[in-house]
């Protein structure tokens, strides 16, 4: 039977309940558990797949296909495991569900109610992967934060848990904030106390609280939030602003977190943790002996967290090249043949971001062709794969309407379209070509080079494609397809044998990099970013001790 850790959030958003849920799920797995983390969330939208990244961030999309919450990505990258749609529940998925049963009559003519109806399906969820005996303990964040409305049910469904299950075999960890004032230069723990009061109120009772904070909380501050919250000293546990993500579990082990859970969950005999590689990975983030500036093209650059897996990608591809990687944002709008050369002359590197839509399209197409005629490294994800066909098709083939239809669906030059049994398909998400695809590589090609294997598997999230009609006109003019799905023939890598690093796929191999497994792509790119930084400068690429720090 597993066990169940479920993480609430109080007095503000953005705490970081996905980063304690990941660093908590390393440290057990660390000590050899079995651990998985799910995320259940409290907006109607029954995915976030037709969410615009500005309302929520990234879409990541797991192996199974499932478009899901970005915590998602945080739990694969520190556990190096995958999830699946089971791991992402939302208030929409939970009420589709019911509604569903109760026009086939399942509920034989009753009253169909949040309680029990709604909790039931809650608690079924909260419980299915723990019942599938592939784990030792299921971590289960719950979005929000407690007095919000929509919480309520999940609230609840926690309290009836608690009620239903041996005690030893729940329990709840509640992240909290602890603000500085610094006019009156203290700390204060009201909004904690009234953030349990508020927990509390609902039945829940926490067995552990995270506080957050951005100076040290003492030995007194910790007694007095024990005292007004009803827990032990040694489970009111410091959460400090940390200079990465990947600190927190380091920071969770000394405060001794996992010792805590385990003994509250009546669990003994584990190893201790060893984090060795991943503290490694961490010295290498701290201490990297080059820096290299790369260009992040894309639309929703305002928003950090629209292209959190990209960013946390270049973390990973960093380290193990011992290279400080700063991504600058450049927001393809603003891009022109005039300005170009202006905007992308102190770049290392040139990525050109997926997205959906016409806005910002030909700012990409101009920085395509400004890196591939420059010898700057590029490297082109999903859209960006697509914008750099387009612009080979137009300025190096001759196809001056060259585009894709779904920008122009009248084009007369459709190098990126939709595929025939695809065009029938109407509803939203239908047509879209999701989770992961086979994908076959031409030997002595620079993906090939790159995987050390003609045989991969990556992710999608993409309705159209490259338009095999125009293949063979782009292979003899220079542009090869050096990757393709074994079974329809379909383009997913493209790449300029001619060029330094010019390479684009259609998949996104963002969403399987991890802290212990780079993702081989991004290592690569980082690592011709690096050289063609050491030729610009004509010096050795270093950084100072202050600068790295």
């Amino acid at each position: 039977m597993a066990k169940y850790i479920f993480v609430t959030g109080g007095v503000t958003s953005s705490l970081g309940k996905g980063i304690i849920a990941a660093s908590l799920a390393k440290l057990l797995q660390a000590r050899g558990l079995r651990v998985t983390i799910q995320k259940f969330d409290p907006y109607i939208n029954v995915d976030p797949g037709t969410l615009n990244p500005y309302e929520h961030g990234e879409c990541y999309v797991t192996e199974d296909g499932a478009e899901t919450d970005l915590d998602l990505g945080h739990y694969e990258r520190f556990l190096n495991i995958h999830t699946s749609q089971a791991n992402n529940v939302t208030t929409g998925r939970i009420y589709q569900y019911v509604i569903n049963k109760e026009r086939e009559g399942a509920f034989l003519g009753k009253t169909v109610q949040v309680i029990p109806h709604i909790t039931d399906e809650i608690k079924r969820r909260m419980l299915l992967l723990g019942q599938s005996n592939e784990f030792d303990i299921v971590i289960t964040e719950l979005g929000g934060t407690v007095g919000d409305i929509e919480s309520l049910p999940y609230i609840e469904a926690v309290r009836q848990l608690q009620w239903e299950l041996p005690e030893e075999d729940l329990l709840v960890v509640h992240l909290t904030l602890v603000p500085y004032l610094k006019a009156a230069k203290e700390l204060k723990t009201k909004p904690t106390q009234h953030s349990v009061k508020m927990l509390s109120e609902s039945g829940v009772f926490p067995d552990v609280i995270v506080c957050r904070t951005e100076e040290p909380i003492t030995a007194d501050i910790k007694r007095k939030i024990a005292q007004f919250c009803n827990v032990k000293p040694e489970a009111v546990i410091e959460a400090p602003d940390a200079s990465t993500i990947y600190e927190v579990p380091l920071l969770m082990m000394n405060e001794r977190l996992d010792l805590i859970v385990l003994k509250k969950l009546n669990m003994s005999g584990f190893k201790e943790p060893d984090l060795t590689r991943w503290k490694g990975v961490l010295d290498k983030l701290k201490y990297p002996k080059a820096k290299i500036t790369i260009g992040l093209i894309g639309k929703y650059v305002e928003l950090q967290d629209a292209y959190k897996s990209i960013l946390e990608a270049f973390v990973h591809a960093g380290a193990i090249n011992e290279c400080k990687v700063q991504v600058i944002p450049i927001h393809s709008e603003f891009i022109t043949e005039e300005n170009v050369k202006e905007k992308l002359q102190n770049l290392d590197g040139l990525l050109v971001a997926p997205g959906f839509g016409l806005r910002g399209i030909e700012g990409k197409i101009t920085a395509v062709k400004h890196a591939r005629e420059s010898g700057l490294p590029f490297f082109g994800i999903c859209l960006g794969m697509q914008m750099s066909v387009i612009e080979y098709g137009r300025n190096v083939l001759g196809i001056k309407d060259a585009h894709s239809t779904e920008m122009e669906p009248e084009t007369q030059g459709a190098v990126i379209d939709m595929m025939e049994e695809q065009k029938k398909v109407t509803k939203m998400g239908g047509t879209m070509r999701l989770g992961a695809y086979p994908c076959e590589i031409a030997p002595g090609t620079l993906a090939h080079k790159i995987y050390g294997t003609t045989q991969i598997s990556e992710r999608h999230r993409h309705r159209y494609e490259f338009n095999n009609d125009y293949l063979e006109q782009y292979e003899q003019s220079g542009m090869i397809a050096s990757g393709r799905n074994p079974e329809t023939g379909l383009v997913e890598i493209v790449e300029l044998p001619d060029h330094p690093f010019f390479i684009g796929c259609q998949y996104h191999p963002e969403l399987k990099s991890t802290v212990e497994a780079p993702h081989p792509l991004f290592v690569h790119f980082v690592a011709a970013a690096r050289h063609f930084n050491e030729h610009r400068m004509g010096i050795k690429n270093t950084v100072t001790h202050k600068e790295a720090v």
